[in-house]
């Protein structure tokens, strides 16, 4: 199980990281344009590139804390934070592009949940 949860939490501070790469380094324009970035057209600038941060710090709060062993409760917590950020982007998707965007976002969600019952669960770090 221990084993599981290290991967599921791989898979989302990998999903996290390119998202935010992603949000700070793509223009607004180019955002808006490709499948499922449209609702950036409507988001100011700072938003997005303040959501691609929080990915980028999410990335390194799923993985780091337990690695470097220090405030390895943060695994959990950053994976709770990632639950809802995921409702949101599955409610924007909802409205704006359909629902094959907010499946994918469904996925990620579970991924979370998984992440956080099983570190703040049975399969803890302390």
């Amino acid at each position: 199980m221990n084993v599981a949860l290290w991967v599921a939490a791989g898979l989302l501070a990998a999903i996290a990281l390119a998202g935010g790469i992603t949000k700070t380094v793509v223009p607004k324009a180019k955002l808006a344009a490709a499948a499922g970035g449209e609702w950036t057209g409507r988001a100011p600038a700072g938003f997005i590139k303040a959501l691609g941060v929080l990915e980028i710090l999410a990335a390194a709060g799923l993985i780091l804390p337990a690695v470097l062993d220090i405030a390895p409760v943060m695994v959990p917590v950053t994976a709770a934070c990632w639950i809802v950020l995921m409702i949101g982007a599955m409610l924007t998707h909802l409205r704006d592009d359909g629902w094959k965007f907010a499946l994918v976002n469904l996925v990620y969600l579970a991924l979370a949940v998984f992440v956080a019952w099983g570190r703040f669960g049975p399969h803890s770090f302390s």
